[in-house]
């Protein structure tokens, strides 16, 4: 199986999303693929830095796909790869990559074989989900067998969130990994705004690490949770302890840890 290789260095190995589809922005279709991609992609070390939703604008897909690829070790898409008008997003890859868009010979015997089996009709809407840019490799897809794609360090991948899933674990092992993303959750009933300032010596402190603070309510009324996340399980655990003797300087009362 073929291995990609990251555009940054891998000991900082970095993914963008990039979501894909007007019903998104319309409100829709609600997007279930983000957290469990950032998900995945923790558990094998890879750091989602930014997600976009963005529009079926050949314009904009083509700008935002040429932007993130210089900059992160990974991009994934999600959605257009579908048979209607507005699928775009094999043609806009190719585009971005400045190669042409052809029928992949392996993707068209795939979706022939499983339409005829099925006496469905083989017609051209259904024949472009086998479109691709010339030189993309294919992602099985094992529910609905319309792949998607990759290129360079690009990953295609349909927006059906199990369809997306199954082509999520067929792309994992391509990836180059890196060290497991950790976390550590405080939570306390102390406002946001008394943590703060010493919350954020300890992010200063603990630089390799995401310190984040997120405010909500329990049954035991207001309550906030720090989260620490981070490759390094040491710091994370070392932070956490940290942050759990701030709040009881400060007079609090940690919930869990």
């Amino acid at each position: 199986m073929a291995m990609a290789q990251p555009s940054k260095d891998s000991s900082a190995i970095t993914a963008a999303l990039i979501l894909i589809g007007n019903e998104l922005l319309s409100g829709r279709t609600q997007d279930a693929n983000l957290s469990h991609l950032a998900q995945r992609l923790g558990e094998v070390g890879i750091s989602l830095v930014e997600a976009r939703v963005i529009p079926d604008i050949e314009e904009t897909i083509i700008a935002t796909v040429n932007e993130l690829r210089k900059r992160v070790s990974y991009v994934f898409t999600t959605g257009g790869i579908g048979p209607t008008h507005d699928d775009i997003t094999a043609e806009c890859v190719a585009k971005a990559f400045n190669v042409p868009l052809i029928r992949h010979p392996e993707a068209k015997r795939r979706l022939i074989d499983y339409f005829e089996t099925r006496g469905v009709e083989v017609n051209e809407a259904r024949l472009r989900m086998a479109n691709t840019p010339e030189g993309a490799e294919l992602i099985a897809n094992q529910i609905s067998v319309a792949p998607g794609f990759y290129i360079d360090n690009v990953y295609v991948m349909a927006g059906v969130p199990k369809v997306m899933r199954v082509m999520v674990e067929e792309i994992l092992p391509r990836l180059e990994h890196g060290a497991p993303i950790t976390s550590a959750t405080v939570v306390c009933d102390l406002p946001e705004g008394t943590v703060a300032m010493g919350l954020r010596e300890i992010q200063l402190k603990y630089t390799d690490l995401s310190i984040g603070s997120y405010p909500g309510r329990a049954n035991t009324g207001y309550q906030v949770s720090l989260v620490v996340r981070g490759a390094d399980s040491e710091q994370v655990s070392a932070a956490a302890v940290d942050i759990g003797s701030l709040v009881q300087e400060l007079g609090g009362r940690v919930e869990q840890s």
